[in-house]
């Protein structure tokens, strides 16, 4: 366990290895779970301000469930989440001339029509943070959908806390990033010099 100011740090994130491989899941993890993409409340707002430049990116049925519910909906458990067609891809997926499901929210903030990249859940993913109210509890999420990019991310030698530099450090900020880093080295050179 690494702690960080507020955040508690699963050793996973340091020591597992993680590279989305899209052309492999085809981006299940837009369409298996529960609910819809996990939201922040702050989240909520910005979706409302930002849905008319990201609805034409949207299939018809996206743009349906999103008129039918609202941007956002609740689970079961009351939490906020992203609505989701008849029960499966969250309505803001997009599938590619691959067949891969790609985020509409992203595309249009890859053709600089918004500054919103996507919610901080997707982004994060496969990190699931726990809110309590004294700190952060950070886990390393493991999904048999996304074995593919564990076996890449193995591959091409590129750890979970990594891949996810850009969204830990809009989560956490720039120092916080580099103090994991820097926690992460530590413990991996104190382990390799246990081993020697």
């Amino acid at each position: 366990m690494i702690l960080i100011d507020n955040t508690c740090i699963s050793d996973d994130i340091g020591d597992q290895f993680f590279v989305c491989n899209l052309e492999k899941c085809k981006g299940a993890c837009c369409v298996e779970g529960d609910s819809g993409a996990p939201l922040e409340p702050e989240e909520v707002p910005i979706l409302k301000q930002i849905y008319r430049h990201v609805e034409p990116y949207l299939s018809e049925a996206g743009k349906k469930v999103i008129a039918e519910e609202g941007v956002f909906t609740k689970d079961w458990e009351g939490d906020l989440v992203t609505p989701v067609i008849d029960g499966k891809e969250c309505a803001y997926a997009i599938y590619d001339e691959k067949g891969i499901l790609k985020c509409g929210i992203e595309a249009a903030y890859n053709d600089g029509k918004i500054d919103f990249k996507k919610p901080i859940s997707c982004h994060l993913y496969p990190i699931r943070i726990t809110k309590y109210e004294q700190y952060h509890a950070l886990n390393y999420d493991r999904w048999h959908i996304c074995s593919p990019a564990c076996s890449f991310g193995q591959a091409l030698g590129v750890p979970v806390y990594q891949f996810l530099k850009e969204p830990l450090t809009r989560a956490y900020g720039a120092e916080w990033y580099q103090q994991l880093q820097k926690e992460v080295e530590e413990r991996n050179a104190a382990a390799s010099h246990a081993k020697s």
